[in-house]
């Protein structure tokens, strides 16, 4: 058996930092929890990513609501990515309860009912904030991954971006794109030809086909105006709470690809804006990724390779990431190498190729003189999990499992009324949701199009009139030779000589 005072002082001393930290819980040894040996995260290496792992039933989105909460609560905003519906309680205090009463006496920490800043953001058009992008925000390289298109199309769609730039057609939406892909084909083959070089009919086709799958996931809401500005999740209260943005996603989980558009788009257009933070004392924003396996659901190469790459630079921008899903396998071993913080709730082992997964995901922790860690992680009880992070100077602290604390706010939905009034509060939505369809390529192009067939009308009906009074001319020409030459014999008889013979002859007869 275990020394206990010598893990209490193991514990303690792991988790001392000079700086401001969140407490998760209390560690646990031999399934019993040691009172006042706080697990704790430095809010220094929070922008070091994360990893929020387990069973279905667990306590992972409990564990992400508590983060959530302590990460307001320090100034920090967060967003939260909310697959199963289930974050919006995090607008109401919690209603408290006897096992929580309990829980926190165990731990050593009181245990204070809150309700934090929360604005409601949306994707599609459930209620809330309208989050959008416009197709040239992506850019082609961007553009041409989401589509997960060949060499060859991705340079057809890097033209088609050019002559839009060069010709000042603003490519706002998905139509847009489509239209100009249309024109390059048809009407403007011969004029993109000239400058940009020919641009094969079965390449358009094929990314038209792509395009038209993107929309059927719902990316013709997400692309358009107005476009989300960025700086708008960096949002305090008057108390210096930062805000917790719920994005609902309920309704597109049967839509991976919409969904990693978006990602990455968020992604990208973050790591653009934001200033770089260096080593700085907090990070600037956490996003927290519930459901994670939906943005590598069907990503092609291309779009994994891009989203490894903004996960390795975003921290320099003070951008924490944390991904939650069920087994650390749903992550990329590159994306999971770059992580810092793991929680690890219980995984089952129900087949051989779960006890495999287990002794794997076991090989991922920092060895412990305290804990067999494949057998932990099997016998662990809801709210309870595994956790290290990294410290001040970026080494892992001792691993823990750990009784996590409870969510300060509402671990439930908001009622309907409640959800009503916190929209109606919402200084976003006026700026957001109303829907803009300015002039762009696809209102230009027809305007070019039509122009061009009246154009081509008038030239038609000009030539035509040409040749009809051409007509007239030669007719009447041709009728005047017909008639001197239709009979020989009249010819004859009015010839002069013939004239002058007859009235010579009458002439002679008269005298």
């Amino acid at each position: 058996m275990a020394n206990k005072q010598q893990f209490f002082d193991y514990i303690v001393k792991g988790n001392t930092f000079k700086g401001e930290s969140i407490t998760l819980g209390a560690a646990m040894l031999e399934g019993e929890t040691i009172t006042n040996a706080l697990v704790k995260v430095p809010l220094k290496t929070l922008n070091r990513h994360g990893l929020i792992a387990g069973a279905t039933g667990t306590g992972k989105t409990k564990t992400l609501q508590v983060l959530a909460e302590n990460l307001s609560d320090k100034g920090v905003p967060v967003l939260l990515m909310d697959m199963k519906g289930d974050l919006s309680g995090i607008a109401q205090p919690s209603p408290g309860h006897p096992k929580i009463d309990e829980r926190h006496k165990k731990i050593g920490i009181p245990f204070t009912p809150k309700a934090f800043p929360v604005e409601i953001l949306s994707l599609s058009k459930q209620g809330g904030v309208r989050l959008r992008a416009t197709v040239s925000e992506f850019g082609p390289v961007l553009f041409s991954r989401i589509l997960n298109v060949s060499e060859t199309q991705a340079g057809i769609i890097s033209v088609i971006f050019k002559y839009c730039d060069d010709n000042k057609l603003p490519l706002l939406d998905l139509k847009d794109f489509k239209k100009v892909l249309q024109y390059a084909t048809n009407e403007g083959k011969a004029e993109l030809a000239k400058d940009y070089g020919r641009i094969s009919p079965a390449s358009t086709g094929a990314i038209l086909r792509r395009i038209v799958e993107l929309e059927q996931q719902g990316g013709d809401l997400f692309f358009g105006e107005k476009s989300f500005e960025v700086d708008d999740l960096l949002r305090v209260d008057e108390d210096g709470r930062g805000y917790v943005n719920i994005l609902r996603l309920t309704d597109i989980q049967d839509r991976p690809k919409l969904f990693s558009t978006f990602m990455l788009s968020l992604l990208a257009e973050i790591y653009s804006t934001f200033p770089e933070q260096g080593d700085s004392g907090r990070p600037e924003l956490v996003i927290f990724i519930d459901e994670a396996h939906l943005i590598f659901k069907e990503a092609s190469d291309a779009l994994l390779n891009q989203i490894e790459s903004i996960v390795k630079l975003i921290r320099s921008k003070g951008v924490g990431l944390y991904f939650v899903t069920q087994n650390p396998t749903d992550i990329p071993d590159a994306v999971l190498s770059q992580l810092g913080l793991k929680v690890q709730h219980a995984l089952r082992a129900f087949t051989a190729k779960d006890r495999k997964a287990i002794k794997l995901t076991a090989e991922n922790y920092p060895l412990s003189d305290y804990y067999d860690t494949a057998q932990v992680l099997t016998s662990l009880g809801i709210g309870e999990a595994l956790v290290t992070a990294l410290n001040e100077k970026g080494i892992p602290t001792p691993l823990s499992a750990t009784l996590m604390r409870a969510p300060m706010s509402r671990m439930d939905i908001l009622e309907d009324d409640e959800l009503k009034d916190l929209l109606k509060q919402s200084k976003l939505i006026s700026k957001y949701n109303e829907e803009i369809d300015r002039e762009s390529a696809y209102e230009l192009l027809n305007k070019k199009i039509e122009a061009s067939e009246k154009l081509a009308k008038k030239e038609a009906a000009s030539k035509s009139s040409s040749r009809r009074s051409s007509g007239r001319s030669t007719s009447r020409r041709s009728s005047s030779r017909r008639r001197s030459t239709q009979n020989p014999f009249i010819k004859v008889l009015t010839s002069p000589t013939v004239i002058r013979s007859v009235l010579g002859i009458l002439g002679k007869m008269m005298r």
